[in-house]
């Protein structure tokens, strides 16, 4: 399933920084700020949990200072290539201050894994955190999280999830295949009908909102619109925001996303 678009260079579909301002000096800013934030959790900060075996198969749990109405669980991005837990601690910063615990679980990452790996491996990271936290378990995740968020609420997976937000999600991975990143991803045909959360359905019981930025990549729009409407739930294209600054709300305990999170 390719986007009706096709357009005949794939790479520049699913580029986002190309298209994005001063898109180099994020990362230096996601990973100050989440130092900060850990920071001044001082002991509700529990770091460097292990969730299984593996170096990477690690999560980073934050407690509000009440006991926590149950837990949101962030999935990072980075196309399955890149970054880890440590570079998205801010974003916990919405939910925490509503009295949601939040948990980010960093994954082994391609090549070294494969995307199948990966649904496993945040798989194992739920149900570490269920046992951990009482209560209703929310996932969201950015870009290939959002992909994983996603996966989380398929029904093939089992899992007790009241709720999933995937935002800016890669919910149909065919058109991956044709990117250069695929030398390293390896999905062929088998995969991508196995991992593609819009080829999937939804859990019963799960309730699901996709989350992107109007101003995002055609390819990310159609993506996230293609999720809801095989899953027949809710879509927003959030007015103004691009790849890089969709995730900004989660920052804000007020903000149209987090409140969208949070709506069991």
């Amino acid at each position: 399933m390719n986007p009706p678009y096709a357009h005949p260079d794939p790479d520049r579909d699913y580029a986002n920084g190309a298209f994005i301002p001063g898109a180099t000096d994020y990362p230096a800013r996601w990973q100050a700020k989440s130092a900060a934030f850990r920071a001044g959790l001082g002991p509700r900060a529990r770091l460097d949990l292990p969730y299984g075996p593996e170096a990477r198969q690690k999560l980073d749990l934050f407690l509000p200072d009440t006991p926590a109405r149950g837990t949101v669980v962030f999935v990072h991005g980075g196309y399955w290539l890149a970054f880890g837990r440590e570079d998205w601690s801010h974003l916990a910063a919405g939910p925490l201050a509503r009295g949601w615990a939040v948990a980010l679980p960093s994954y082994t990452l391609a090549p070294e894994a494969r995307i199948g790996a990966m649904t496993r491996e945040i798989a194992a990271a739920l149900r570490f955190v269920a046992a951990e936290i009482p209560g209703p378990l929310i996932v969201t995740g950015h870009s290939a999280g959002g992909h994983l968020a996603a996966r989380m609420g398929c029904a093939d997976l089992h899992l007790p999830v009241a709720r999933v937000v995937p935002i800016s999600p890669l919910a149909e991975l065919e058109p991956l295949r044709a990117t250069a990143m695929n030398r390293d991803l390896r999905l062929d045909a088998e995969e991508v009908a196995a991992e593609s959360p819009a080829r999937l359905a939804l859990r019963r019981g799960t309730s699901a909102h996709v989350w992107v930025g109007s101003q995002e990549r055609p390819a990310f729009l159609w993506q996230a619109r293609t999720l809801s409407e095989e899953w027949g739930c809710p879509w927003t294209p959030a007015p103004g925001q691009h790849h890089f600054n969709v995730i900004d709300g989660l920052e804000d305990p007020a903000s149209p996303l987090t409140e969208t999170l949070l709506s069991l």
